[in-house]
């Protein structure tokens, strides 16, 4: 299955409460209504087709309240292959039916009983091996892995078509099943850690059930640890986690280990040494066939389930908003939202990215807090906690990025340096007013803040003069506030002193939002009243250019030539 969480998508209220009872039995599930018809769902859409193509296209599982023949046509643009697609399920709009419609090789069926368990709904499962056999080989359940995938629809069509198999190894899933096993036959199914190559006529099957423990070892920990498996004949699918100690979460030997190898982290406290390690993990261990020191490696019977085991790798992502809109929000930052467990950020970016669930922790805080919300999110994240850490615009942009960044840089924890990181960006604001009036950015420019919270107005005005006299294009973020009133009068004097009287201006405030406003004026009718922290100013260069616009107004661009001038003029 997807190891996105679904998304439950109704179009009419009266399916909110059987989405309620599905989106309980779903972990992370967020339900989206349409937002003309239900206003208490989770997110809201305007467009079902759009909508449920691009949460298809970003790979995640599909619980549908409408008719099957609505979401076939709806995705049926999209459907190449099979193996990759992920599970689609169509609900009846009163929770009465629950159909799975794609996704077979990627536990549909299992995402339908689901369901169904959630509704008290029978699943109507058409999937012809599940009818006859009450189990497929062509999805397993959760903690086995198929090493000869390719081979698994030939197989269910033999035995479909009458042979018999022998199983070899334990799968209760497959024992308990109604397969035609028997002691002879050319088909076979093999259950084992074991990196053994499939015979003909054979499925390979994996269980998650070798455990490995690392103890730090610098650069060569990987190969050690490939060596090690290798000496017990185990098979890389069979590894089901990489654990550690709480004090080695950054060690590169470590991480680098559990990435090359696709298995989660599990971080132990007190525990040093690698057996020691393993002891902590499963106190009734029994079989611990290597161990040198560094690493020791655990085999069980069956899949272990990881999640008991310590706690996680955290993960913190920085998450671009975007000026405001939810159309400007890019699918990987909802992504992000959706599957975070905690939100950290400014409560008025908290508020913009929101609704959340009931089990998501919302952690706002005032808007001077940067450093202190910064290492607030990394504490949370060194617990093994999802967090995601909100920022309007890009983050990388005078945002929260650089401040996650300091920090890490500052602290010597090895847990918060051990956390999984990741930059989301964002639509700045300075490019979302540049697209409501054309390109006035279209050819090089800068982008300065005129706070001097953080910095001297020393540096400020020395680098506004670099940019006026260099002839870029000019974004200005925090051009006036009540606490500074004077800095926006100051820049205005220094910038025409390099530019023209008619120099094409961009006044873009609460771009994106409901109550945006973007305004086209030369710089010489310009004054501070105009502006506030909420507004982000565009100058251009003496290149800029101003032309009619269709309906009013104008349209601006920088060209990207740099030569003769063209014959359209400059100035507004």
């Amino acid at each position: 299955m997807s190891p996105r969480p679904p998304a439950i998508v109704i179009l009419g209220p009266g399916s909110l409460g059987a989405a309620r009872r599905v989106q309980q039995t779903l972990a992370g599930s967020i339900v989206h209504g349409l937002a003309e018809r239900v206003t208490e769902a989770d997110s809201g859409f305007t467009n079902f087709g759009e909508t449920l193509r691009q949460l298809f296209t970003d790979d995640v599982p599909l619980v549908v309240f409408c008719a099957a023949g609505i979401v076939i046509r709806t995705l049926a643009p999209l459907l190449q292959d099979k193996r990759v697609e992920p599970p689609v399920i169509a609900v009846a709009e009163d929770g009465s039916a629950v159909v799975p419609l794609l996704g077979g090789l990627r536990g549909v069926n299992e995402l339908a009983r689901a369901v169904g368990d959630g509704l008290g709904t029978l699943p109507a499962i058409t999937t012809t091996g599940e009818v006859r056999f009450g189990a497929t080989i062509e999805q397993v359940p959760a903690g086995y892995e198929v090493r000869n995938p390719g081979d698994s629809k030939r197989f269910m069509s033999d035995l479909l078509a009458g042979e018999r198999v022998r199983l070899l190894g334990v799968a209760p899933w497959l024992r308990d099943s109604k397969l035609p096993f028997g002691d002879t036959g050319r088909l076979s199914i093999r259950v084992t850690p074991q990196d053994v190559e499939p015979a003909e006529g054979e499925l390979v099957i994996h269980p998650h059930s070798v455990l490995i423990a690392l103890t730090g070892g610098g650069s060569d920990l990987l190969q050690h640890a490939m060596s090690a498996l290798k000496s017990r004949n185990l098979a890389l699918q069979a590894v089901a986690a990489i654990i550690a100690a709480e004090s080695e979460a950054a060690d590169p030997g470590v991480l680098a280990t559990a990435e090359a190898l696709h298995r989660p982290l599990r971080f132990l406290t007190g525990a040093r040494s690698a057996e020691a390690l393993l002891a902590a993990a499963r106190p009734k261990l029994a079989n611990i066939p290597f161990s040198d020191g560094l690493i020791a490696i655990a085999v069980e019977e069956e899949p272990i389930e990881v999640t008991t085991i310590g706690r996680g790798r955290g993960r913190l992502a920085v998450v671009g908003l975007g000026p405001g809109t939810a159309d400007w929000l890019a699918p990987e930052a909802r992504r992000e939202l959706v599957s975070a467990t905690d939100i950290v950020g400014y409560e008025t970016y908290v508020r913009m990215a929101g609704p959340f669930r009931a089990d998501q922790a919302v952690h706002p805080s005032d808007n001077r807090e940067e450093l202190d919300r910064a290492r607030h999110a990394l504490r949370l994240a060194a617990q093994g906690r999802s967090v995601a850490v909100v920022s309007s615009g890009d983050p990388g942009i005078f945002a929260m990025a650089a401040a996650v960044m300091e920090a890490l840089h500052s602290s010597d924890e090895p847990a918060w340096h051990g956390v999984e990181i990741a930059m989301i960006p964002g639509i700045s604001a300075a490019q979302a007013a540049a697209a409501r009036v054309g390109a006035p950015l279209g050819h090089d420019f800068c982008v300065l803040s005129l706070s001097d919270n953080l910095k001297p107005w020393e540096v400020i005005d020395l680098r506004l003069r670099a940019a006026a006299s260099a002839d870029l294009a000019i974004a200005l973020y925090n051009p006036l506030s009540r606490a500074r009133p004077w800095q926006f009068d100051k820049a205005l004097e220094i910038l025409r002193s390099y530019r023209q009287p008619d120099t094409p201006v961009v006044l873009g405030r609460n771009v994106g939002r409901p109550d945006e406003s973007v305004r086209v004026l030369p710089l010489g009718e310009l004054v501070p009243e105009q502006v506030d922290m909420r507004t982000v100013v565009l100058i251009g260069s003496s290149r800029t250019r101003r032309f009619p616009r269709a309906g009013g107004n104008a349209w601006l661009y920088t060209p990207r030539w740099y030569g003769a001038p063209s014959k359209a003029s400059a100035g507004c």
